[in-house]
């Protein structure tokens, strides 16, 4: 297992009214002489801006001539519309802010007093599980992503439903697993803390552990979010799936605030764990429609994808489970990038990342092996920046006492 933590950590800091998050607004100019700013004005101050001001005299003073009452009317509701116009854009600052603001309630001491010990309780049981099942790093890891996608990272991908219509029932999430041992980590975290920490935050630090236990990098979690009490499995169709190509990647990473570089660096997780043969099949048997040995997806290797079909016997192989990162499925590293480079990625998503200049970029650079810290401190940030996703924070939401049904 992972003894030491690296020495640079990634945090994330987010600073309202002051700092790198704040945002400055004009007071408008009082007295006798309104300034404003409009396309194609009257007097023009600089002919190189694409905005010109100009002055009215609404009151009489040496030296101007008094506009006729009919245009000094309109000029004054031209002064009106626009100031309501500027309270607009100031109302609009405010939300964006007040978002902004809402998202920096995350921060790694949250439970510094209420419960000190979270993350040793969760470490040493994430210690016991991994030494005798280190496959389980992938599913938490991928547990995590999969809370995030839908609703935010708020624990709904851990609620139950007595019909079935909850998120861990849709398809993509009812090969996830590891749902037994949250419910052990969060027993052992309500003995120490009762009532104190929310599932969602409790699966971020598993999956952060998860990756470090795993040779992977350490970074430090913000914390403080809430539990979800809504999970719905039809919602699940935000989750990028293995068939993705490019352009809906980045569709369902931007609407999570997630951009192209977040996309190459998260799909990097796809280092540790397996995957069960019908999530790629297509690929063997089935990539035009034709459902036939020789329909085959053109853009994987040859050899790998012969390799694959000695796997999965057929596109209706639904139990065979396949390394992600043959050779290296349990050690977080840079195998991934050093498959998709060779046209070896697993998934439809992981060859995508070759048709788009950045993505194929990073992924060379990291396949050489020589940035391995680089790409940690990547990985790190992705994750921080990817657990602030829609997060329920303060009075919103609960502190479920069990992850899997919402309190009475």
């Amino acid at each position: 297992m992972h003894a030491s933590k690296p020495a640079s950590r990634v945090a994330s800091s987010c600073c309202c009214f002051g700092g790198q998050t704040a945002y400055r607004m004009q007071a408008r100019p009082h007295g006798p002489r309104y300034k404003f700013m409009v396309p194609g004005s009257i007097h023009r101050h600089s002919s190189s801006s694409t905005s010109s001001s100009f002055s009215l005299p609404i009151n009489s003073s040496p030296g101007h001539r008094r506009l006729p009452s009919v245009v000094e009317e309109e000029a004054k509701q031209a002064i009106c519309v626009l100031d309501m116009a500027s309270r607009a854009v100031a109302v609009v600052a405010l939300l964006l802010l007040a978002a902004t603001c809402a998202q920096a309630q995350l921060y790694e001491k949250f439970y510094g007093e209420s419960c000190p010990s979270v993350e040793d309780v969760v470490r040493k049981e994430m210690v016991k599980a991994l030494s005798a099942a280190p496959s389980l790093a992938g599913p938490l890891l991928r547990m995590h992503f999969h809370d995030c996608f839908v609703r935010g990272c708020d624990g709904s991908v851990l609620l139950d439903s007595a019909n079935k219509t909850a998120e861990k029932d849709a398809k993509p999430n009812q090969t996830l697993r590891g749902f037994d041992f949250v419910e052990r980590v969060k027993a052992a975290v309500e003995k120490a803390c009762p009532d104190t920490v929310s599932c969602a935050d409790i699966l971020a630090l598993m999956a952060r552990d998860a990756v470090w236990l795993s040779k992977g990098p350490f970074w430090e979690v913000p914390l403080g979010r809430r539990d979800g009490s809504v999970s719905i499995s039809n919602e699940t169709n935000q989750l990028p799936p293995p068939t993705a190509n490019f352009t809906v990647l980045t569709q369902l990473f931007a609407a999570k605030n997630l951009d192209t570089k977040d996309l190459v660096v998260l799909s990097a997780g796809h280092t540790i764990g397996t995957s069960h043969c019908f999530s790629f099949s297509d690929r063997l048997y089935n990539f035009t429609g034709r459902v036939n040995p020789s329909d085959i997806d053109p853009t994987l290797e040859p050899q790998y994808m012969m390799r694959l079909k000695g796997k999965c016997a057929s596109l209706n192989d639904n139990t065979t489970l396949v390394e992600m990162d043959p050779g290296s499925f349990r050690t977080f590293d840079l195998g991934y990038f050093k498959n998709v480079v060779k046209r070896r990625g697993l998934f439809h998503s992981d060859g995508a990342l070759l048709t788009n200049a950045f993505t194929r970029a990073y992924v060379q650079r990291h396949a050489g092996g020589g940035y391995k810290e680089e790409f940690f401190a990547d990985f790190a940030a992705s994750m921080i920046k990817m657990g602030n996703a829609d997060v329920l924070t303060g009075s919103q939401g609960e502190i479920r006492k069990k992850c899997s049904v919402v309190n009475h």
